[in-house]
């Protein structure tokens, strides 16, 4: 057993309870606190039972002088505790390694590496482009967006003229995306800018790979979202 202390987070009514119970104690600004507070936080950090009877203490039921303190912690600081269980949650669940940026592809043998060698979970999506060819820079630049929002997906960039395959991508067929998982083709979109409008942005590119269920679902950016609207 393990002092209340030192207790991660847990599951179950009363795991939740404890752990709300630490993440609030840590949260709360106690030089500011009148003493009548600070002395209740002492004994709530603190108990003084002894070692051998922290598993009462850990599931001890919460005091009414507990409950009123911490009834009056505003939302914010319940929006960040969901926050930090979500992402605990999701670091247990992700296997797969992460990734920052746009990967720049040098050639046809750096293509196949990254399609034959990266972690089976991981989805490769690979632009290949020509400059000066119409909506392969504005491609580029959606990817440079979607590459921070989906971390744990690898975006590739390769000139077609690198990647020693120009006779087969001619312009007429470029922007082409591949999608790729585990070493295996899920997607193949020739000339993908005729799915889009004129003018498209991030969001287009984003919403058209996932209407074939291409990209994972993207990481707490709901609640970040959230509580940045809430800060404003």
């Amino acid at each position: 057993m393990i002092d209340l202390e030192e207790t991660a987070t847990q599951t179950g009514p009363k795991g939740v309870i404890n752990d709300w119970r630490r993440f609030k104690l840590e949260s709360m600004d106690q030089e500011n606190l009148p003493p009548a507070k600070k002395e209740l936080l002492r004994q709530m950090s603190s108990p003084s039972k002894p070692k051998d009877d922290t598993r009462a203490n850990l599931n001890r039921k919460m005091s009414v002088q507990e409950y009123e303190l911490l009834k009056e912690e505003d939302e914010g600081c319940l929006k960040k505790y969901r926050k930090r269980c979500m992402q605990e949650m999701h670091d247990k669940l992700s296997f797969g390694p992460r990734f920052e940026g746009v990967h720049d592809l040098a050639s046809g043998e750096a293509f196949l590496e990254v399609i034959e060698k990266e972690h089976y979970s991981t989805v490769v999506v690979v632009h290949i482009y020509k400059v000066g060819v119409k909506g392969c820079e504005e491609l580029n630049n959606c990817f440079n967006c979607l590459a921070t929002e989906y971390p744990t997906v690898k975006f590739c960039r390769i000139d077609a003229v690198a990647s020693g395959a120009s006779e087969r991508f001619s312009d007429e067929v470029l922007p082409t995306l591949l999608v790729y998982k585990a070493g295996e083709l899920l997607g193949n979109f020739l000339a993908c800018t005729q799915h889009l409008n004129e003018e498209f942005f991030a969001t287009d590119v984003e919403a058209f790979l996932n209407s074939y269920g291409l990209l994972p679902e993207k990481e707490l950016a709901s609640m970040e979202d959230e509580e940045e609207n809430d800060v404003e």
